[in-house]
C-alpha cells in the first residue's frame, strides 16, 4: 500500500531557470540508469523473493520505494528548472523570471531554441518533465533487470547503483546552480547508500558463487584465453589463484593451438573425472535445497499475499467458525 507525501525526501532547490540542463537531467527522470528504471527493477524484483526471503522482500521494497521519492526529487528540479519556458514563453517572455538569465535578442532567441529543441519540453509537455531521456527516447521495460534469482538480481543492482552513481557525477560538471549540486550530490549520495545494502544483503545469502544454482563445468572454470596479439597483460585475472574458488588460473598463452591439441576442448585432464563428479553431485544437492527453499516458503492452500494484524485470513474463518 503506497502513501504519498507531499514534501520531498530532500529539499530540491533551484536558483533560476536552466532549459538545457533541465535537458540533460531527464537522462536520470526517464533514462536508462535513472530513478524510475531502478525503482521499477527493485519493485518487480522484490515479488520473487517475497517469499523465500521476506527480509529481502522488505529490503527491495523500501528500496524500490524510495527510488520513487528521487525520481519525484528529479522531476520537481526537472520543472522548476523550466520555469516561464512553456506554451505561453513567446508571449510572456518579457515578464517571466526567464528573462534574467537572457541578455539581448540573440540570447533570448538561443534559450527558446534550448527549450523548444526538446518537443516534451515545448509542445508536448508545456514544460514539464516527461518519461524520455536527456535525447528524448521514451523510457523502456527492456531497462529493467529482473531474474527471479536473488543472488543474480543483487549483483545487477549493484551494477545499476554504480551507473547511477556515475551519471550524476557527470551531470554535476554541466551545472554551476549550487542548490542544483546539492540536489544531485543527495541523489550520488543514496546511490552509494543503496550500493551497500545490496552487497551486505548478497553476502547473507550462502552459497551465492557461481550466481543461479548450477555450479560451473570444471573443465573450463580457471582457462584464461590469450584472445588479444600484440603485448599481453597479466593479473588476479588471469595468473595466481581464482578470487572465489582459489583454482590456479590456466594461462593459455595460444589458444588456436590450444583447441587443436585438445580436439576442441574434448580432451580430458588427468583426474577431472572425479572432480566433475563432484560437481555433478552439488547440483544434484543444491537443486533439491533450493527447489525447497521456495516450496516450504509457499503458503498451503489459499494464497494471500498480506497477513493484517498479524491473523491470516484461514485462521480468522477458522475462528469464526469455531463460534458458530
Amino acid at each position: 500500500m503506497f502513501h504519498h507525501v507531499k514534501d520531498l525526501q530532500f529539499n530540491a532547490r533551484v536558483s533560476k531557470p536552466d532549459p538545457r540542463f533541465a535537458a540533460l537531467l531527464l537522462e536520470q527522470f526517464g533514462g536508462e540508469n535513472g530513478e524510475l528504471a531502478a525503482a521499477m527493477q527493485y519493485f518487480t524484483q522484490a515479488f520473487a523473493a517475497k517469499q523465500p526471503y521476506p527480509e529481502k522482500y522488505d529490503m527491495l521494497m523500501d528500496i524500490a520505494t524510495e527510488e520513487f521519492s528521487h525520481l519525484e526529487i528529479v522531476g520537481a528540479t526537472i520543472q522548476m528548472l523550466l520555469k516561464g519556458v512553456n506554451g505561453e514563453l513567446k508571449d510572456a517572455a518579457d515578464q517571466s523570471e526567464i528573462m534574467e538569465v537572457m541578455n539581448g535578442k540573440a540570447a533570448k532567441e538561443n534559450i527558446i531554441h534550448q527549450a523548444l529543441s526538446n518537443p516534451q519540453f515545448g509542445v508536448l509537455s508545456a514544460g514539464g518533465p516527461r518519461l524520455t531521456n536527456s535525447q528524448g527516447i521514451p523510457w523502456c521495460a527492456s531497462y529493467i533487470h529482473s531474474n527471479g534469482d536473488l543472488t543474480v538480481d543483487l549483483r545487477s543492482n549493484i551494477a545499476s547503483e554504480s551507473r547511477a552513481k556515475l551519471v550524476y557525477e557527470y551531470l554535476m560538471q554541466f551545472t554551476d546552480d549550487p542548490y542544483v549540486k546539492e540536489t544531485l550530490s543527495f541523489l550520488m549520495t543514496r546511490e552509494v547508500a543503496h550500493f551497500e545494502m545490496f552487497q551486505a544483503a548478497l553476502s547473507t545469502i550462502e552459497p551465492n558463487y557461481p550466481p543461479g544454482v548450477l555450479q560451473a563445468d570444471p573443465r573450463f572454470t580457471n582457462q584464461y584465453f590469450n584472445l588479444s596479439q600484440g603485448e599481453s597483460a597479466r593479473g588476479p585475472w588471469n595468473e595466481g589463484e581464482m578470487p572465489n574458488t582459489g583454482k590456479p588460473w590456466n594461462y593459455i598463452e595460444d589458444p588456436l593451438a590450444h583447441v587443436k591439441e585438445t580436439q576442441g576442448l574434448q580432451d580430458r585432464e588427468k583426474g577431472i573425472e572425479k572432480e566433475m563428479k563432484l560437481t555433478e553431485k552439488m547440483n544434484k544437492e543444491l537443486s533439491k535445497i533450493k527447489s525447497a527453499e521456495i516450496t516450504s516458503a509457499e503458503p498451503k492452500g489459499v494464497a494471500q499475499w498480506s497477513s493484517y494484524n498479524g491473523i491470516e485470513d484461514g485462521e480468522k474463518k477458522g475462528k469464526d467458525n469455531s463460534k458458530s
